[in-house]
């Protein structure tokens, strides 16, 4: 039996991804508008680092970690979206088995990481409201850059164990992934082997990457809302909400799409369903959030209007 395992495992080179739709009329719309998107949520998020890279006054905290977001969305959906325009385009729908690892690898991790830099950014706004006299020392750049380790380290590492232990699974028969991208859940369904450590590894992951940060956002935003409805003048909670809006406007879309599908029972899981979801986590919140972080930001607004005087008259005779 072990032996029939190691020779099923080797026989799978490579995976089916089916995408959104077969139906070929769509592959030229779909192409077209993923493009856009990718291109969109590239361009703004690279706008949204190199703002508060030149910016001196955006160099605080909150704008650290908004930069270190930005970069992480741009990876989180280079990750998937660029593989797939190259399926629609050739028209070829296989991965090959290291790179659905690769790939599998990358989205956890930046998945991952998204979550622990909002967890973070939620605690900078706890601070600055909450205790706003220890600001300088409770986030002072030390601390953030150490966070900022702490957060590629949790989710570097499990991703890695992840990706590891998968190797370890025999894959025969089908191979045949409905989605855009090598879902975890999915692979495991086309094992042939025993899969109870890596369903384990996704409840852990689960926990750790989903759970504990939106545990914490959900306090940091509890003594927010306390320390807020304390203030007398309506225009200090005005500023004070107004400072956090822009966060809990992305916490709200992220962890929505998530428990829009993750937390339904098991009967009312599809594939279809699952894609609709990845694509607002994967896609269209990554290509949303430079516009929900500098649409509402006076500093960003003229961070990035600063950027753009420099660059003509960089290009100006």
């Amino acid at each position: 039996m072990e032996k029939t395992s190691r020779v099923n495992q080797t026989v799978v080179s490579d995976f089916l991804l089916l995408g959104l739709s077969d139906q070929p009329k769509e592959q030229p719309v779909l192409f077209g508008t993923f493009l856009g998107m990718y291109l969109i949520t590239m361009i703004g998020n690279l706008l949204i680092i190199l703002a508060i890279s030149c910016d001196p006054r955006l160099h605080t905290p909150m704008y650290f970690f908004l930069a270190n977001l930005s970069l992480t969305d741009a990876c989180f959906t280079s990750a998937s979206i660029p593989k797939m325009l190259a399926n629609i385009h050739t028209q070829s729908w296989t991965i090959s088995y290291p790179a659905c690892l690769v790939q599998l690898y990358f989205l956890l991790m930046f998945g991952g990481l998204d979550n622990c830099l909002l967890a973070v950014m939620a605690y900078d706004r706890y601070v600055a409201i909450c205790q706003p006299l220890h600001y300088s020392t409770a986030m002072s750049p030390q601390l953030c850059v150490l966070m900022l380790g702490m957060c590629w380290v949790l989710t570097n590492f499990p991703a890695l164990i992840h990706t590891l232990l998968l190797t370890r699974v025999a894959f025969c028969g089908h191979k045949a992934i409905p989605h855009f991208y090598c879902d975890p859940s999915a692979l495991l369904k086309l094992a042939c082997s025993d899969t109870r450590i890596n369903e384990l590894m996704i409840i852990t992951m689960g926990l750790l990457f989903l759970t504990i940060p939106l545990t914490l956002i959900i306090l940091s935003y509890v003594h927010i809302s306390c320390a807020v409805f304390d203030i007398s003048s309506s225009g200090g909670r005005w500023k004070a909400f107004s400072t956090c809006g822009s966060h809990l406007t992305v916490v709200l879309l992220f962890y929505g799409s998530l428990m829009g599908v993750y937390l339904l029972p098991p009967s009312t899981h599809s594939a279809e369903r699952e894609s609709r979801a990845a694509i607002l986590y994967m896609v269209i919140i990554p290509m949303l959030n430079p516009f929900i972080y500098s649409l509402r930001n006076k500093d960003m607004k003229k961070a990035l209007g600063k950027l753009f005087d420099s660059r003509k008259t960089f290009f100006l005779p």
